[in-house]
This record gives structure tokens, sequence and C-alpha cells, in this order.
């Protein structure tokens, strides 16, 4: 492998040898987006790379490295649930090495075949564990007794070099520079890799980094002056909800500025997917989804710019679709669920379907009647076609002397209730 002098050079480097996988994923200018925030708005598509995500560029690099400084070490293990696990195993056939994947009991069977798909007989995949955590501490284990070389997903430099090649790509594919990149975060492999390349070859380029609300690791590790561990993890967007934020990527996000930060609701990020999915065609998984999501908050800053979105993944279960849909619906205001005290008489649930406007639609309804009592609970279900709608529900509800409780916004209760 050649000496090179610079980060950026070795990023592109990598860029060049990828050329070995695939061609530069597109860069394309997204009308709709565009008129949207009145800027000019372009998608970088990872998810339209072999394995549909960026992780194939970090997994590639750190695979070569570790062949050419070892070449008599043909066994790499990793941990993972998902976007890491798809670009290891590729890589794996790419090198022809052997590949051991620990993935938890939990994993979908859609990632597993997806992954097991990409590795053929090079891969073998192991289901441990209920929680990563203990899928990753078993990954480690083994991959220490075995004699292997234990790949991370972003907290390695090889794995920050490759995943730059995805801003030499940007700076090749753009006659200039644009004015600002928007980057998911979850490790922080991506946004470190591309922050480091930009600072030597277009430092005037902004950035912004993007991380889910449940899984905010690099606003909490810029707040108290290093990487902190996150109490609790919302796993709902997979590829970025990650606990802690690398350190080796810390080392270079530690230079971000906190106001750059931003942090996206799970439910708005839905609102964000069924639109691109809806209006564009474009199916991206929630992490996959950030970037874009996150034009919403910077509409001030960005009126005029030329802005790359990095969509970071489209390994999208379209299983959870109800699921995104469900969120997205609440998020807009647009369905909500309450616990109703009805009378038990008759003609009382006449009473109240009367109060329903001619865009409500009930979506659920559970009604435990008990003979002891003179009122029953009911759970309910209401979507509708104007978010305003239930304000007027509301006070027809108060009107009629209904006890009712809008139970939406309670996560504990509704996610047990609903």
């Amino acid at each position: 492998m050649l000496h090179m002098d610079s980060f950026a050079d070795r990023a592109t480097d990598v860029t060049r040898r990828l050329r070995d996988l695939f061609a530069p994923t597109p860069l394309q200018r997204n009308d709709h987006l565009s008129r949207m925030f009145d800027a000019d708005i372009w998608l970088k598509r990872e998810d339209l790379s072999p394995v549909r995500s960026y992780k194939i560029r970090g997994a590639f690099n750190a695979m070569g490295a570790s062949l050419a400084a070892r070449p008599e070490n043909r066994l790499f293990v990793c941990a993972s649930a998902g976007n890491h696990a798809q670009g290891m195993a590729f890589n794996c056939c790419h090198f022809g090495v052997r590949g051991v994947i620990f993935m938890p009991v939990t994993t979908p069977r859609q990632k597993i075949d997806k992954t097991r798909v990409f590795g053929g007989d090079a891969v073998e995949i192991r289901l441990i564990g209920d929680y990563f955590d203990d899928t990753l501490r078993t990954a480690q284990e083994w991959c220490a007794e075995a004699g292997g070389t234990f790949l991370s997903p972003f907290d390695d430099a090889h794995v920050i070099e490759g995943q730059a090649s995805v801003a030499v790509e940007i700076l090749d594919e753009m006659a200039a520079a644009p004015d600002r990149i928007v980057l998911p975060v979850g490790g922080g492999g991506l946004s470190a890799g591309v922050m480091r390349y930009l600072a030597e070859r277009a430092p005037d380029v902004a950035l912004n980094y993007v991380e889910p609300r449940g899984g905010a690791s690099l606003v909490t590790a810029l707040a108290a002056g290093g990487p902190v561990t996150l109490d609790r993890v919302d796993s709902f967007v997979d590829g970025a909800a990650v606990a802690r934020i690398g350190a080796l990527t810390w080392d270079v996000l530690r230079k971000a500025n906190p106001g750059d930060v931003i942090v996206a609701p799970e439910d708005r990020i839905c609102t964000t997917m069924l639109r691109m999915l809806n209006v564009e065609g474009i199916v991206l998984e929630p992490a996959g989804a950030l970037s874009i999501d996150a034009l919403t908050d910077l509409r001030d800053r960005i009126r005029g710019q030329r802005v790359v979105c990095v969509t970071s993944g489209g390994n999208f279960d379209f299983e959870r679709l109800p699921e995104v849909k469900e969120r997205a619906q609440r998020h807009l205001g647009l369905k909500k669920y309450f616990i109703l005290r009805m009378p038990q008489r008759p003609g009382a649930l006449r009473d109240f379907l009367q109060l329903l406007g001619p865009g409500d639609d009930i979506a659920r309804f559970e009604y435990l009647k008990k003979s002891a009592r003179n009122f029953g609970s009911v759970l309910i279900g209401i979507e509708t076609d104007d978010a305003g709608s239930f304000d007027r529900l509301y006070k027809r509800l108060d009107e009629g002397d209904f006890v009712w409780r809008d139970i939406t916004g309670d996560a504990m209760l509704s996610e047990f209730l609903v």
C-alpha cells in the first residue's frame, strides 16, 4: 500500500480502490426538496451502494489494511444487527477471507438473510444474546480466543478513512463544493471521516450533524466534554442509535459546534420516510432519512444554499411500515388515542359516535364492560384528515360530560395499551 502524507490523500486512495467494488453512488438533485426548502438540495445516495449503505466503504478499507499488514490472517469477526454486518459480509466474499458475524437473537430474519446473501459461503452467522451489548462482548471474546481480527463498525482509523470516501466522491461529482453537507451520526465514523477530509480539501463547507433523539450520544458528549454512555437508547433508528460515541471518532468530532448538531424526533423521521417513499419512490431506513429530516430545523439557515444530504442507508424491512405510518400520523396530529369513560346505558355509544366529525375514523376500539359498575373504560384510536378536528372533538366531549384522557403522548401507557 502506498504511503500517503495526509488523511485526505489516504481517503482519496481508498476511493480509487473502491472502484474495484462499485461505481460512485449517485449524487442527485432533488427538485421536490429544493422547492420545499427554497434551496438547492442534493442527495448523496448511499442507499444505492451494493449493500444499500455506506458501511461497505469502511469495512473494505479496514479489511484491506489488515490483510496488507498480516496477510496470513484470514479470519474477521464483527458484531452487528444490520448494515455493518452486510458490509463486512460483502467484503469477506470480495477478499476471499472467512468472516464470523455475531448478531443478537432478536435480529429480524430479513437482515440475517441479506447478510447471508452478501457473504455466501465466506461467512458464518452466530445468533447470540438478546441485547447488542451481550452480542458484542461474546464476539470480542471469541475473536480473541480464535486469533481473528475484530472489525469495528466505526471506532477504527481505517474505517474512518473508508467512510471519508463519501466526501471525496461528493467533491469529485460537483463542479464546485457545496455550501453545506448534512450527515447522520451514530458512532461517528462517517461524520468524523467527512469532517477530516473537508478540513483539508474544502474547509469552507459547513457541516451539520443529525442524531435521533433516542440516541443523541454526540450532543451528550459535547455537553459533557467527553464521551458518555447513555442510560437508555431508543432503538427505532437502529442504524444510528448508539449509546456512546466512539473514542477515535470523538477525537475528531469534539471540534464540532454544538449549534450544528441537530436532534431529530423519531416520529418526525417517520414522516420524512413516508414522504420520500410516497413522493419520490425512495426507500430509506430511519437512519438513512436523518439528514433529510434535519432540513426542517435548518430551513432558515439553508435558504438559497447548495446542500448535500447523505442518505446513509436503505435497508428497510417493509414489515415495519405500519409502525412508521402510525408514528408519522401521531407526529402530524392525525391520529390520537384516548381512554374514555362511557356510561353503561343503552345509546351511550351512539351518543359518542355522533360527536365525531366527517373526516374522523375509528381505528381502534376496545370496550371492557363490568356489570358491577355504572361506567366502562374504552380504549379508542381515532384517525382524521385534519389535525384541527381533534380540538373540536375535545370541546364536544367536554360539552357532553364525557370523562376522557388523551394518552397519545404518554409513551409508557400508549406503548403498553397500543
